[in-house]
């Protein structure tokens, strides 16, 4: 196994075994699904550069309609909840990195595609509570007309160099993706004494809180409004250097990686097109279409349209911050956060 998939395989020992997991779409469900003739699918995925090309090519095979709502993770999480309360699941697939309560709740339907196979552990829950299609690397970004890249911050130390004081940004965010995730992979790379004396540091260089998403505080370092970009996602930043955009992002070590994870909802209206959509998703064709969307696909055989994206084709590390980090640890994350950097 190459040092990617030993890196995210999340500290899972099960295999992925064919016989493990519930069947490929034969033509049983192709026909059930179709019968079924649309899905409903809750997402935390941008519409225009992902969801749409994603879901016109499933459209193309299958002829099955998907309709789709996209919003993060806290209000997704909220919209199941009140819809479980009201007796009524109006979703059939959702998909997140850091919504934990949705399957301490008993949210989601087992089932795991056996497309899903192809990948080596930990890209499917061993209670086939979920799959995961795709990855996410969080790093930092330079405006390249205010830094020079000899310049830019490649380590956590770097980032307490005085000249950064007041000129680094990240979002409000209180998920993994954010500030939390930071704190973590801190904690995790130097140790708890270590990890929270070089926190305490870091509150002191005043990084600006952005009450948006990643998305809108790398587009703020883009702009000029502060040359660096804490916790955006690697991808975008390549998006907008393929657009003339003035950025780059470093190989911070280690970079911090997240799955999102898709699930069926338990209760859906149509549970076989939801089968059928999450087969898709992990199929080598449906990971293909992923790819073209920019987005960094998990499945073995699918490289990233950019190979620096992915630390396999990348040449970088990553620590991946598991479901079991989350569940443990992300709460104490989110204190640290707010006692150290919301002062």
């Amino acid at each position: 196994m190459n040092s990617f998939l030993q890196k995210t395989a999340l500290g899972v020992s099960l295999a992925l075994s064919m016989g493990s997991y519930a069947s490929a779409a034969d033509q049983a469900l192709i026909d059930a699904a179709k019968k079924e003739g649309s899905l409903v699918w809750y997402t935390t995925y941008i519409v225009n550069s992902f969801v749409v090309p994603v879901t016109r090519a499933f459209e193309k095979k299958y002829g099955i309609r998907v309709e789709y709502t996209r919003s993060n993770g806290a209000d997704l999480t909220l919209r199941i909840d009140n819809e479980s309360a009201a007796g009524r699941m109006a979703s059939d697939v959702f998909d997140c990195a850091n919504c934990l309560s949705l399957y301490k709740s008993g949210y989601a339907e087992p089932f795991v595609p056996d497309t899903a196979a192809a990948y080596p552990a930990g890209y499917a829950d061993p209670h086939k509570l979920w799959v995961s299609p795709t990855a996410s690397f969080m790093t930092l970004a330079y405006n390249k007309l205010e830094v020079k890249p000899d310049e830019a911050p490649k380590t956590f130390e770097a980032l307490l160099d005085p000249k950064w004081k007041g000129k680094m940004g990240w979002t409000t965010s209180l998920n993994v993706t954010g500030a939390p995730g930071f704190i973590g992979v801190a904690l995790a790379s130097m140790g708890e004494q270590k990890g929270m004396e070089y926190l305490r540091k870091l509150a002191t260089q005043k990084i600006v809180n952005v009450p948006a998403s990643q998305r809108v505080v790398l587009d703020q370092t883009i702009s000029g409004e502060r040359p660096l970009a804490l916790m955006v996602f690697n991808h975008h930043v390549q998006q907008s250097k393929s657009k003339g955009a003035p950025v780059e992002w470093v190989h911070f070590q280690p970079v911090i990686g997240t799955l999102t994870y898709m699930s069926i909802t338990k209760g859906g209206p149509h549970p076989n097109a939801a089968k059928l959509f999450l087969d898709y998703m992990m199929s080598e064709e449906g990971q293909k279409v992923i790819a073209s969307t920019g987005q960094i696909p998990n499945h073995p055989k699918v490289p990233p349209a950019d190979p620096a994206l992915r630390p396999d084709t990348g040449g970088f590390k990553a620590h991946m911050v598991t479901m079991d980090e989350l569940s443990a640890h992300l709460g104490g994350w989110i204190k640290i956060y707010k006692e150290l950097f919301q002062k």
